[in-house]
Formats: structure tokens, C-alpha cells, sequence
């Protein structure tokens, strides 16, 4: 279903041609590919890419972003578009998906500040400002991945379900046992998309 114009014109700007031919790329070749599943054709604004964009308000000016497991480039290639300050890295251990996003950045004219990196995160060596990732892994697994990446001062945003609550909870003792504090937060790409559930993990 397509957002209300203006919700898409209010967030992405001048860059709004860029953003719907990402969507076209994802209602597509992402589904072609098996990256998205046939029945999300239908939710690439609200449950994709406006959950994505949701992050742009949680990141600061000039940031470096890496976006872990990115997959169909959710949430990076979003939040690259709607931040054109932002320089985005996406990692995508498997072949197939690092295939797709680097076809789709270079058709969506981003290749001069978002790069893609074929590797795992656990064997990546590079630093961010932020590190972002939707739907992962659990709490623990994310931030053994997410943290060693993630520069002084910086913070890991994590796009969960709404059991993340519960996670945080879960997995207190582990995070304070680190020096690490978890927050959920609830943000919108705009005040009329659909709100996105987001953790938050910075050093204490």
C-alpha cells in the first residue's frame, strides 16, 4: 500500500524519485531474488521502508553508518536516502544479497557514500558511528556482533519486534555486566507512518 504523498515528499524531499525507485527495485527484482517474500509486495512503504527510515531521526550529522546483515539494504539504503549526510556501509555475508545491493546502489546513484562489504560482522575491523540492523538475532547474539564496531561515544540501533522489550529485560545482566545500557524507543518516519520499535545500546 502507498504512503499518503506527502508523508514520502515531507521525509525523502528531493531524493523522493530516488526512494520510489528503490521501492520498484524491492516490489521486484528484492522479491525475485527471494530477498522479500510474494506476499510483502503489498507493505514495501509502511513495513520496509518507512520502518527503515524511522532511524533517520536517532542518527547524528556526518555520521558513519554501518548496517549489519543488510540483506535487501534495510534499514541502510533508506536512511542513506533520506540522510544524504550519512555515510553508509553495508554488510552482507552471503553472495546473493550482496549482489542485489550492489546493483541497487549503483542504479539508485549512491555509490559515492554507500559502499557494501561482503564479509561477516564478527570478522569485520572497520569502526561507525552507528550500527544499525532490523530483525537480526537476539539481543546477545546482536550486540556480540554489533558492538566491536561501534566507535567511542557511538551507539548500536536495532529494529525489533514488539517483544523487545522483553528482550532488553532478558538480557539485562549480560549488558550491565558489559558497561552497555539498552533502551526501547518507538519512532515514526513521519507522524503518520506506523511506528517503529527500535533498541537503543550505548555505553553506560
Amino acid at each position: 500500500m502507498l504512503p499518503a504523498p506527502g508523508v514520502v515528499r515531507d521525509l525523502f524531499g528531493d531524493r523522493t524519485a530516488v526512494i520510489e525507485q528503490y521501492a520498484e527495485i524491492l516490489a521486484g527484482r528484492g522479491i525475485e531474488w527471494g530477498l522479500l517474500g510474494p506476499r510483502e509486495a503489498d507493505r514495501i512503504w509502511d513495513r520496509h521502508i518507512l520502518n527503515s527510515a524511522a532511524l533517520a531521526s536517532l542518527v547524528s550529522e556526518n555520521a558513519t553508518v554501518v548496517d549489519v546483515g543488510s540483506g535487501a539494504g534495510l534499514p541502510g539504503i533508506p536512511l542513506a536516502i533520506a540522510r544524504p549526510d550519512l555515510r553508509v556501509t553495508c554488510i552482507e555475508p552471503l553472495l546473493r544479497r550482496a549482489n542485489f545491493l550492489e546493483l541497487a546502489i549503483e542504479e539508485l546513484d549512491l555509490s559515492d557514500r554507500v559502499t557494501v562489504v561482503r564479509d561477516r560482522a564478527e570478522d569485520h575491523r572497520s569502526s561507525y558511528d552507528v550500527v544499525t540492523s532490523r530483525a537480526l538475532a537476539p539481543l546477545d547474539k546482536l550486540v556480540r556482533w554489533s558492538w566491536p564496531l561501534v566507535t567511542a561515544g557511538g551507539a548500536v540501533l536495532a529494529i525489533k519486534g514488539a517483544s523487545a522489550g522483553e528482550e532488553v529485560i532478558r538480557h539485562e545482566r549480560s549488558l550491565t555486566r558489559q558497561k552497555l545500557m539498552a533502551e526501547v524507543l518507538s519512532v515514526r518516519a513521519s507522524p503518520d507512518a506506523e511506528p517503529a520499535t527500535v533498541v537503543r545500546i550505548r555505553r553506560r
